[in-house]
């Protein structure tokens, strides 16, 4: 350490700072490194590196060959798992100390899951607009001849002298209708928010109720609701219908046949977009489904995308249409056996 500086400089610091002996044993971390680890210092010291980091071999061998070539190495966005299965995305920096030191290795960790999830979202928001300004300019393409084809079917059948033949121009009227519900629906609803104080349990058990009438066998729904959550403004039919698209979702994926988790709670100083906010609220709806295909899980909030046989790929879109205009987001993590999709809305008023 330059001379000159306070010798607690350390604990002000936010990245993770480890330093090991020859033997790769723990000899020392800062308050961050305790917050990314979840446990105290005097707990982990003089553990051995493996024992650390058991899920994670590459950075063992990396430290190891580090230590024995004595030369320094960087690696970008590193995923380690942490004890507890916890995984997080690091970037890592690994240098060698000289001999006359007590430490034979320092290692910095910068944790860079939030910036990869802020760069993520707000990439996710900017195409999703893009999509919607095309999608609209599309629908209102499609709507016009639309029009003039069920017109002309209309005219038509008052024409017709055969009652037998006007069964055509009525197949005609009928997918003109649908093929317009369908753009209205690809589009989403674009009507002015009627806001009002909403508590989001009642959203949630609202849908619920729906769910268990519409799969009165098979579907499990269980919650956990953090009853301290203040009200929020929202229009609650909207978010009604987003919650209803999520769940929808989730049951289809399992086949009517397994367990949804609701969940509440608050999450303090998140960015949503270019905005970060003091407080939001976090509504996770977690299922025990087969998992989105990795392939598609970039994509899934995006029209027409879908991982089911016979899907259109709207409800999800428009679940993520209706939540950003309420000024919030839907993140999803998926794995084999846990999907979770979480609903973030902020919490704060005209007045913070």
């Amino acid at each position: 350490m330059p001379t000159g500086l306070p010798p607690r400089l350390l604990e002000y610091l936010t990245t993770t700072v480890l330093t090991f002996d020859a033997d790769l044993r723990l000899t020392s971390i800062n308050p961050a490194g305790e917050i990314l680890f979840e446990v105290s210092a005097k707990k982990i010291i003089g553990q051995k590196l493996s024992d650390l980091l058991p899920h994670s071999r590459r950075m063992v061998k990396a430290l190891k060959d580090t230590l024995e070539s004595g030369h320094p190495f960087t690696a970008r966005g590193v995923q380690l798992k942490l004890p507890g299965e916890k995984t997080i995305t690091v970037d890592c920096t690994v240098s060698p100390l000289t001999d006359d030191m007590e430490a034979a290795l320092l290692v910095e960790l910068t944790q860079i899951d939030r910036l990869l999830r802020l760069a993520r979202d707000e990439n996710m928001l900017d195409r999703q607009t893009a999509n919607r300004a095309v999608m609209r300019g599309l629908a209102h393409e499609i709507k016009n001849p639309l029009g003039g084809l069920r017109g002309a079917a209309q005219l038509l059948e008052r024409e017709l002298p055969d009652k037998s033949l006007r069964e055509y121009t009525r197949i005609i009227i009928h997918e003109a209708d649908r093929l317009r519900n369908l753009v209205d629906r690809m589009i989403g609803p674009h009507q002015p928010l009627k806001k009002r104080p909403v508590n989001i349990h009642e959203v949630l058990e609202h849908v619920r109720r729906l769910m268990l009438v519409e799969i009165p066998v098979g579907l499990t729904i269980t919650r956990e609701y953090d009853p301290s959550l203040p009200e929020l403004e929202a229009e609650p039919e909207q978010l009604i219908q987003a919650v209803l698209n999520i769940m929808r979702n989730s049951a289809e994926a399992m086949q009517n046949q397994g367990t949804i988790h609701l969940r509440t709670r608050a999450e303090r100083q998140f960015t949503i977009g270019h905005k970060r906010h003091r407080v939001v609220l976090r509504a996770d709806i977690e299922d025990s489904g087969p998992g989105i295909p990795e392939e598609i899980q970039e994509y899934i909030f995006y029209p027409m995308v879908t991982g089911k046989a016979g899907g259109t790929g709207l409800g999800l879109s428009i679940a993520q249409d209706i939540i950003a205009k309420h000024g919030g987001v839907i993140e999803c993590h998926s794995r084999p056996g846990q999907t979770v999709f979480s609903i973030f809305l902020p919490l704060e008023n005209g007045h913070g």
